[in-house]
Protein backbone atom coordinates (compact mmCIF):
# COMPACT_ATOMS: atom_id res chain seq x y z
CA UNK A 1 0.00 0.00 0.00
CA UNK A 2 3.01 2.55 -0.02
CA UNK A 3 2.00 5.32 -1.79
CA UNK A 4 -1.52 4.49 -2.34
CA UNK A 5 -4.47 7.00 -1.74
CA UNK A 6 -6.53 6.46 0.96
CA UNK A 7 -9.90 8.28 1.69
CA UNK A 8 -11.32 7.72 4.84
CA UNK A 9 -14.29 9.19 6.50
CA UNK A 10 -15.45 8.93 9.82
CA UNK A 11 -11.34 8.80 10.87
CA UNK A 12 -11.54 11.44 13.82
CA UNK A 13 -12.54 8.44 16.13
CA UNK A 14 -13.11 4.84 16.69
CA UNK A 15 -12.55 2.61 13.89
CA UNK A 16 -11.99 4.95 11.35
CA UNK A 17 -9.21 6.52 13.14
CA UNK A 18 -7.27 3.58 13.52
CA UNK A 19 -7.93 2.57 9.79
CA UNK A 20 -6.29 5.97 9.37
CA UNK A 21 -3.13 5.00 11.29
CA UNK A 22 -3.06 1.69 9.57
CA UNK A 23 -2.90 3.30 5.93
CA UNK A 24 -0.60 5.76 7.11
CA UNK A 25 1.75 3.79 9.10
CA UNK A 26 2.55 1.37 6.01
CA UNK A 27 3.19 4.51 3.49
CA UNK A 28 0.09 5.42 2.04
CA UNK A 29 -1.03 9.23 1.37
CA UNK A 30 -4.32 9.42 3.52
CA UNK A 31 -7.53 11.70 3.59
CA UNK A 32 -9.07 12.03 6.84
CA UNK A 33 -12.70 12.99 6.91
CA UNK A 34 -14.32 14.07 10.11
CA UNK A 35 -16.42 16.70 12.02
CA UNK A 36 -13.57 17.68 14.26
CA UNK A 37 -10.64 20.03 13.18
CA UNK A 38 -9.08 19.03 16.94
CA UNK A 39 -9.19 15.14 16.75
CA UNK A 40 -8.20 15.41 12.86
CA UNK A 41 -5.50 17.44 14.02
CA UNK A 42 -4.44 15.01 16.73
CA UNK A 43 -4.78 12.08 14.18
CA UNK A 44 -2.34 13.98 11.91
CA UNK A 45 0.40 14.51 14.48
CA UNK A 46 0.34 10.91 15.51
CA UNK A 47 0.96 10.38 12.64
CA UNK A 48 3.84 12.92 11.79
CA UNK A 49 6.96 10.02 12.14
CA UNK A 50 5.31 7.13 9.50
CA UNK A 51 6.16 6.81 6.35
CA UNK A 52 2.88 7.77 4.89
CA UNK A 53 1.02 10.85 5.95
CA UNK A 54 -1.97 12.17 6.97
CA UNK A 55 -3.97 15.28 5.57
CA UNK A 56 -6.96 16.49 7.41
CA UNK A 57 -10.22 17.05 5.25
CA UNK A 58 -13.21 18.67 7.46
CA UNK A 59 -16.08 17.96 5.75
CA UNK A 60 -19.78 16.81 6.50
CA UNK A 61 -20.78 13.42 4.52
CA UNK A 62 -24.45 15.03 4.84
CA UNK A 63 -23.48 17.63 2.82
CA UNK A 64 -23.61 16.91 -0.86
CA UNK A 65 -21.28 20.00 -1.83
CA UNK A 66 -18.44 19.21 0.55
CA UNK A 67 -18.59 15.56 -0.46
CA UNK A 68 -17.95 16.88 -4.33
CA UNK A 69 -15.38 19.32 -3.17
CA UNK A 70 -13.54 16.59 -0.68
CA UNK A 71 -13.34 14.11 -3.74
CA UNK A 72 -12.07 16.47 -6.75
CA UNK A 73 -9.63 18.17 -3.99
CA UNK A 74 -8.23 14.89 -3.26
CA UNK A 75 -7.59 14.19 -6.91
CA UNK A 76 -5.93 17.57 -7.34
CA UNK A 77 -3.65 17.57 -4.34
CA UNK A 78 -2.37 13.95 -5.01
CA UNK A 79 -3.33 12.96 -8.60
CA UNK A 80 -5.35 9.84 -8.03
CA UNK A 81 -7.82 7.99 -5.38
CA UNK A 82 -6.94 3.99 -4.65
CA UNK A 83 -8.76 3.10 -1.45
CA UNK A 84 -12.14 4.63 -0.34
CA UNK A 85 -13.46 3.81 3.28
CA UNK A 86 -16.59 4.49 4.58
CA UNK A 87 -16.60 4.53 8.54
CA UNK A 88 -18.39 7.48 9.22
CA UNK A 89 -21.93 6.41 10.97
CA UNK A 90 -23.88 6.98 14.32
CA UNK A 91 -25.98 4.73 16.42
CA UNK A 92 -29.65 5.47 18.15
CA UNK A 93 -31.89 3.51 20.27
CA UNK A 94 -35.17 2.89 18.89
CA UNK A 95 -38.02 0.19 18.34
CA UNK A 96 -40.72 -0.05 15.02
CA UNK A 97 -43.03 1.54 17.66
CA UNK A 98 -41.13 4.84 19.42
CA UNK A 99 -38.54 5.44 16.33
CA UNK A 100 -39.48 9.09 15.21
CA UNK A 101 -39.32 9.46 11.37
CA UNK A 102 -36.57 12.53 11.82
CA UNK A 103 -34.41 9.78 13.37
CA UNK A 104 -35.41 7.02 10.98
CA UNK A 105 -33.74 9.80 7.91
CA UNK A 106 -30.96 11.05 10.04
CA UNK A 107 -29.88 7.29 10.55
CA UNK A 108 -30.06 6.33 6.61
CA UNK A 109 -28.92 9.37 5.47
CA UNK A 110 -25.51 9.07 7.33
CA UNK A 111 -24.99 5.36 7.87
CA UNK A 112 -26.42 4.43 4.35
CA UNK A 113 -27.37 7.77 1.84
CA UNK A 114 -23.83 9.27 2.08
CA UNK A 115 -21.76 6.40 1.53
CA UNK A 116 -23.86 5.30 -1.59
CA UNK A 117 -23.23 9.15 -3.25
CA UNK A 118 -19.13 9.08 -2.36
CA UNK A 119 -18.72 5.58 -3.29
CA UNK A 120 -20.50 7.28 -6.90
CA UNK A 121 -18.50 10.17 -7.23
CA UNK A 122 -15.39 8.02 -6.11
CA UNK A 123 -16.18 5.38 -9.21
CA UNK A 124 -14.30 7.04 -11.65
CA UNK A 125 -11.41 7.48 -9.81
CA UNK A 126 -10.84 4.39 -8.64
CA UNK A 127 -11.83 2.63 -12.13
CA UNK A 128 -8.68 4.48 -13.15
CA UNK A 129 -6.32 3.71 -10.45
CA UNK A 130 -7.38 -0.29 -10.01
CA UNK A 131 -8.81 0.69 -6.69
CA UNK A 132 -10.93 -0.46 -4.39
CA UNK A 133 -13.85 0.49 -1.58
CA UNK A 134 -14.19 -1.21 1.58
CA UNK A 135 -17.08 0.10 3.67
CA UNK A 136 -17.26 -0.43 7.44
CA UNK A 137 -20.99 -1.99 8.13
CA UNK A 138 -21.66 -4.04 11.68
CA UNK A 139 -23.16 -7.59 12.61
CA UNK A 140 -26.42 -5.78 13.31
CA UNK A 141 -26.49 -5.78 8.98
CA UNK A 142 -26.31 -9.75 9.36
CA UNK A 143 -28.37 -10.54 12.44
CA UNK A 144 -31.18 -8.55 13.98
CA UNK A 145 -31.07 -7.11 17.34
CA UNK A 146 -33.84 -5.66 19.56
CA UNK A 147 -34.19 -1.75 20.44
CA UNK A 148 -31.63 -0.66 17.35
CA UNK A 149 -34.19 -0.71 14.41
CA UNK A 150 -32.79 1.95 12.22
CA UNK A 151 -29.40 0.94 12.87
CA UNK A 152 -29.53 -2.21 11.57
CA UNK A 153 -31.33 -1.73 8.64
CA UNK A 154 -29.19 1.15 7.40
CA UNK A 155 -26.30 -1.63 8.19
CA UNK A 156 -28.40 -4.24 6.12
CA UNK A 157 -28.45 -1.47 3.34
CA UNK A 158 -24.65 -1.40 3.56
CA UNK A 159 -24.22 -5.15 2.74
CA UNK A 160 -26.05 -5.16 -0.15
CA UNK A 161 -25.06 -1.59 -1.42
CA UNK A 162 -21.60 -3.59 -1.10
CA UNK A 163 -22.75 -6.71 -2.69
CA UNK A 164 -24.70 -5.07 -5.84
CA UNK A 165 -21.87 -2.57 -6.33
CA UNK A 166 -19.37 -5.18 -6.51
CA UNK A 167 -20.90 -7.09 -9.21
CA UNK A 168 -21.59 -4.06 -11.22
CA UNK A 169 -18.20 -2.85 -10.69
CA UNK A 170 -16.39 -5.69 -11.53
CA UNK A 171 -16.11 -5.37 -15.08
CA UNK A 172 -13.78 -2.29 -13.92
CA UNK A 173 -11.63 -3.92 -12.28
CA UNK A 174 -13.05 -1.93 -9.15
CA UNK A 175 -13.39 -4.29 -6.13
CA UNK A 176 -16.02 -3.50 -3.33
CA UNK A 177 -16.16 -5.13 0.42
CA UNK A 178 -17.10 -4.96 3.76
CA UNK A 179 -16.28 -5.70 7.03
CA UNK A 180 -18.79 -6.53 9.66
CA UNK A 181 -17.98 -5.52 13.59
CA UNK A 182 -19.21 -7.10 16.56
CA UNK A 183 -19.15 -4.65 19.48
CA UNK A 184 -15.87 -2.48 19.20
CA UNK A 185 -14.04 -0.53 22.65
CA UNK A 186 -15.36 3.54 20.53
CA UNK A 187 -17.17 6.18 20.90
CA UNK A 188 -20.29 4.79 18.69
CA UNK A 189 -22.66 4.03 21.32
CA UNK A 190 -21.59 7.11 23.87
CA UNK A 191 -22.32 9.94 21.20
CA UNK A 192 -25.75 7.42 20.31
CA UNK A 193 -26.73 8.56 24.46
CA UNK A 194 -25.61 5.91 26.27
CA UNK A 195 -24.07 7.47 29.44
CA UNK A 196 -20.72 6.28 30.94
CA UNK A 197 -22.23 3.41 33.30
CA UNK A 198 -24.41 2.01 30.95
CA UNK A 199 -21.68 1.71 28.41
CA UNK A 200 -19.26 0.18 31.18
CA UNK A 201 -21.86 -2.40 31.77
CA UNK A 202 -22.38 -2.95 28.02
CA UNK A 203 -18.94 -3.61 27.39
CA UNK A 204 -18.71 -6.15 30.21
CA UNK A 205 -21.50 -7.55 28.69
CA UNK A 206 -19.65 -8.38 25.74
CA UNK A 207 -17.86 -11.61 27.66
CA UNK A 208 -21.20 -12.97 27.96
CA UNK A 209 -22.49 -12.22 23.82
CA UNK A 210 -19.35 -12.61 22.17
CA UNK A 211 -17.84 -16.07 22.19
CA UNK A 212 -14.66 -15.49 22.38
CA UNK A 213 -15.19 -13.32 25.35
CA UNK A 214 -14.32 -10.02 24.68
CA UNK A 215 -15.29 -6.18 23.22
CA UNK A 216 -12.76 -5.91 19.99
CA UNK A 217 -10.59 -2.92 19.51
CA UNK A 218 -10.52 -0.34 16.04
CA UNK A 219 -7.00 -1.82 15.69
CA UNK A 220 -8.53 -5.29 14.56
CA UNK A 221 -11.03 -4.12 12.62
CA UNK A 222 -8.69 -1.80 10.76
CA UNK A 223 -6.00 -4.50 10.37
CA UNK A 224 -8.68 -6.33 8.54
CA UNK A 225 -9.56 -3.31 6.40
CA UNK A 226 -6.36 -3.08 5.38
CA UNK A 227 -6.07 -6.63 4.08
CA UNK A 228 -8.84 -5.97 1.88
CA UNK A 229 -7.87 -2.70 0.19
CA UNK A 230 -4.15 -4.18 -0.47
CA UNK A 231 -3.42 -6.31 -3.44
CA UNK A 232 -3.20 -9.69 -1.46
CA UNK A 233 -6.81 -9.19 -1.64
CA UNK A 234 -6.87 -8.94 -5.24
CA UNK A 235 -9.46 -12.03 -5.33
CA UNK A 236 -12.07 -10.79 -3.10
CA UNK A 237 -15.18 -8.52 -3.65
CA UNK A 238 -18.56 -8.41 -2.87
CA UNK A 239 -17.95 -9.96 0.68
CA UNK A 240 -19.06 -8.79 4.00
CA UNK A 241 -16.70 -9.98 6.57
CA UNK A 242 -17.19 -10.96 9.91
CA UNK A 243 -14.91 -9.14 12.30
CA UNK A 244 -16.81 -10.07 15.57
CA UNK A 245 -15.63 -12.56 18.05
CA UNK A 246 -18.16 -15.13 17.01
CA UNK A 247 -21.16 -12.65 17.82
CA UNK A 248 -22.54 -13.42 14.43
CA UNK A 249 -22.77 -17.32 14.88
CA UNK A 250 -24.79 -16.90 17.77
CA UNK A 251 -28.68 -17.19 18.51
CA UNK A 252 -30.83 -16.28 21.36
CA UNK A 253 -31.20 -19.21 23.99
Amino acid sequence: MKDKVALITGASSGIGRATALAFARNGSSVVAVGRSDTELGTLRDEARDFDGSIKAHLADVLEFSQVDRLVSETVEHFGQIDVLVNSAGIIRNGSIEDTTLDEWDKMMNINLRSVFYIMQKCVPHLEASGGNIVNVSSVTGTRSFPGVLAYCVSKAGVDQLTRCAALELAKKGVRVNAVNPGVVETNLHKRGGMDPEDYEKFLSNAANTHPLGRAGSPLEVAELIYFLASDKAGWITGVTYSVDGGRAQTCAR
